[in-house]
């Protein structure tokens, strides 16, 4: 498996990724139904932020989008998304992508990684964060609205790169 930037080519690979994952709404607070378009420019965000695909086989599997937290003061910090096909999943994807982003920001100067909104119930991904060296630093209680309309936390995470 290879990281690599993604290119518009890739972009009809991503969208029904992304499209999955959004429909299945426990992971993400993207609104359901985006058209392409709309999609894309929420996912392949114009530079600093960089957009990468993980390929096996000529086949996207997975793909994170990564940049600045914030603009201005805040630029110092990384941030991060990721969503990996789910024929794909369980094989190391996620995992691929997330140490990527941590040398990515590493060498981009980044002095830390803060994810804003990781869903408390989502243990795969919280499980992979801290097996990376994040941590919760907290969790704003009900801030996510699951399919089923039960109110769960949402996790901010952080890797300090000092």
């Amino acid at each position: 498996m290879i990281v690599r930037d993604a290119s518009d080519d890739d972009w009809p690979a991503i969208f029904p990724i992304f499209t999955e994952v959004v429909r299945a709404g426990e992971t993400y607070t993207y609104p359901e139904g985006l058209d392409s378009a709309a999609a894309r420019s929420l996912w392949m965000q114009p530079p600093p932020a960089r957009t990468v695909v993980a390929v096996e086989g000529g086949r996207v599997l997975g793909s994170a989008t990564t940049g600045p937290n914030r603009p201005g003061r805040g630029s110092h910090m990384a941030t991060a998304s990721f969503m990996v096909d789910a024929a794909a999943r369980g094989r190391g994807v996620g995992r691929t992508l997330g140490a990527w982003v941590v040398r990515a920001a590493r060498d981009g100067g980044y002095r830390g990684i803060q994810f804003n909104a990781v869903v408390e119930t989502n243990t795969a991904a919280v499980h992979l964060w801290q097996s990376l060296g994040f941590v919760t630093v907290g969790t704003v209680p009900g801030a996510f609205r699951r399919p089923d309309g039960s109110y769960v936390g949402l996790h901010v995470m952080y890797l300090d790169l000092t």
